[in-house]
C-alpha cells in the first residue's frame, strides 16, 4: 500500500490545474452529439418499427460472443483470452464497449438490412493473410464490387464518418436473417411503415390548428368582381378572428358557415392494426415480450426463432473472417452461450440446483456461481458428486486407504 506522502505526490484532481492556456491544444472535430452513434432512419424512428428492433438489439447484445476453444467433438473446453475476445467483450473501439458494439450492429442490421463489422486497428495488413483483432467498429456498406465493398465507417482519429474500400475476405459482412420480413421494399416491416407515415401524416393535417370553414354568401360569386369581394370578405373574416382574443367574428344574417375540420372515415387504422398482427406472428414476436409479461415459453420461441438466427449469424461470419483456417483446425472458434437461468424464477431455483447437483452436472460452487453467490472455501464444493449419498469410508478418509493398500503389499507400519 503506498505510503502517504506518495499518495499526494501522485494524486490528480480533474477540476485542478486547468488554468494554463489551451489556445494552441488541437483536440480534433467537436461536435455536440454523439457522432459515431447510430440514428435510424426517419420513417422508422417515430414508428412500432424502432420498438420492435430496440428490442432484439437489447436481447441480442446481452448474450456474449466468446473467443473459444473446443475439443475433437466440437465442446467447448475453454475461452481464449485473446484480443478479439477483448473487443468482442470489453472494449470494441474507444467509443463502444463489446456490448455496445452488437447494440449497434443489430439495430443498423435490422434498419439497413446489411452491415460490416470492420476490424479497424490489426496486427497486419487482413487483406494479405491471417491477423489478430484489436478493435471493430460498425460501418454501412454504401456500394459492393465482386470482391471487394465499399464501406462508410467512423473515423475516431479524425472524429468524422468517412469511407474506404477493402476486401470481402478481411471484413465481417453480416445481414439480416430477417431480411424478407424486414428489409424488403414490399415486406410486411415496409408496408407497415408506409401506413403509420400516412396516419401520422394524417394526425398532423388534423391538429394543424386551421378551422376549415366554407362561407356562403348570400350571392353568386361568378364574375371575377364578386369573387374580388367574396375574397375581401373571407380576408375580413380571418382578420377578425386573429385579432379577437378567444377567436371569436360576426357575419351578416344572410351568410352561413360550414364547418369540415371532422375526419373523413377511412379504415387505415384497421389496416394498422391487421398488418401489426402480421408482423407479429411472421416474427414469432408477441406484446407480452415488449411490455415484459411473457411467460417462460414464449420467451423459450422468441429466444430460438428471432434471436438465435441473429446470433449465430454473427458468429458465423466472425469464424469465417476473423480465424484463419489454422486457427480454426486447432480448434478455435467463435460461440455464444446463453444463461438459461435468466429466466427462472426464484421460486424454481432451489428445486432445479438440486436435480443438477444431484445428477452429478454441476458442482455446488458453480450453483452458486449462478445465483450470485461467491464460491465456497470446502474443497468438496469444486468435486461433481452427489451429496445426498453416503461416501465409503475411503472417499472421505484417503488415508485410511492407502495404510489399508500398504497392509496388503506387507509394508510394516511401524517401521
Amino acid at each position: 500500500m503506498p505510503s502517504l506522502i506518495e499518495r499526494l505526490q501522485h494524486r490528480w484532481n480533474a477540476f485542478r490545474g486547468r488554468d494554463r492556456p489551451t489556445q494552441n491544444v488541437d483536440y480534433g472535430a467537436g461536435y455536440s452529439v454523439r457522432p459515431d452513434r447510430y440514428r435510424p432512419y426517419v420513417r422508422n424512428e417515430r414508428s412500432l418499427i424502432n420498438a420492435v428492433t430496440n428490442r432484439i438489439a437489447i436481447d441480442v447484445s446481452s448474450i456474449e460472443m466468446l473467443h473459444v476453444r473446443l475439443d475433437q467433438n466440437g465442446r467447448y473446453i475453454e475461452t481464449i483470452d485473446s484480443p478479439l475476445n477483448n473487443a468482442m467483450t470489453l472494449e470494441a473501439n474507444t467509443d463502444q464497449t463489446g456490448r455496445a458494439l452488437f447494440l449497434d450492429g443489430v439495430q443498423s442490421m435490422c434498419d439497413e438490412g446489411c452491415i460490416a463489422v470492420v476490424p479497424v486497428d490489426t496486427d497486419t495488413n487482413p487483406e494479405t493473410g491471417a491477423f489478430d483483432v484489436y478493435t471493430l467498429r460498425i460501418g454501412k456498406i454504401v456500394q459492393w464490387y465482386p470482391q471487394h465493398v465499399r464501406i462508410r465507417a467512423y473515423n475516431e482519429i479524425r472524429g468524422r464518418q468517412e469511407e474506404f474500400v477493402i476486401a470481402k475476405h478481411a471484413v465481417a459482412i453480416v445481414e439480416n436473417p430477417l431480411y424478407s420480413i424486414m428489409n424488403e421494399p414490399n415486406s410486411i416491416f415496409q408496408r407497415l411503415i408506409r401506413k403509420m407515415a400516412l396516419l401520422d401524416a394524417i394526425d398532423e393535417q388534423t391538429s394543424s390548428g386551421k378551422l376549415d370553414l366554407v362561407i356562403q354568401l348570400p350571392y353568386t360569386v361568378r364574375s371575377e368582381a364578386k369573387q374580388q369581394y367574396a375574397e375581401k370578405r373571407r380576408a375580413e373574416i380571418e382578420k377578425q378572428l386573429t385579432n379577437s382574443k378567444y377567436g371569436i367574428a360576426y357575419i351578416d344574417a344572410t351568410e352561413h358557415i360550414t364547418q369540415l375540420n371532422r375526419p373523413i372515415e377511412n379504415n387505415l387504422l384497421s389496416q394498422i392494426e391487421y398488418l401489426t398482427n402480421t408482423m407479429y406472428s411472421q416474427l414469432g414476436i408477441t406484446p407480452e415480450i415488449l411490455n415484459g409479461t411473457a411467460d417462460e415459453k414464449t420467451m423459450l420461441n422468441y429466444y430460438n426463432r428471432i434471436i438465435e438466427p441473429i446470433l449465430s449469424t454473427f458468429a458465423d461470419e466472425f469464424k469465417r473472417k476473423f480465424l484463419s483456417k489454422k486457427a480454426r483446425s486447432l480448434g478455435q472458434s467463435i460461440m455464444f452461450i446463453r444463461d438459461p437461468f435468466k429466466l427462472v424464477p426464484v421460486s424454481s431455483i432451489a428445486d432445479i440446483a438440486d436435480k443438477f447437483t444431484r445428477n452429478e452436472i454441476l458442482s455446488s460452487n458453480e450453483i452458486r456461481g449462478l445465483i450470485g453467490f461467491k464460491p465456497a472455501d470446502d474443497p468438496e464444493a469444486d468435486k461433481l458428486r452427489n451429496s445426498n449419498l453416503n461416501h465409503n469410508e475411503n472417499e472421505k478418509f484417503p488415508d485410511v486407504q492407502a495404510r489399508n493398500d500398504e497392509n496388503q503389499n506387507g509394508t510394516d507400519l511401524s517401521e
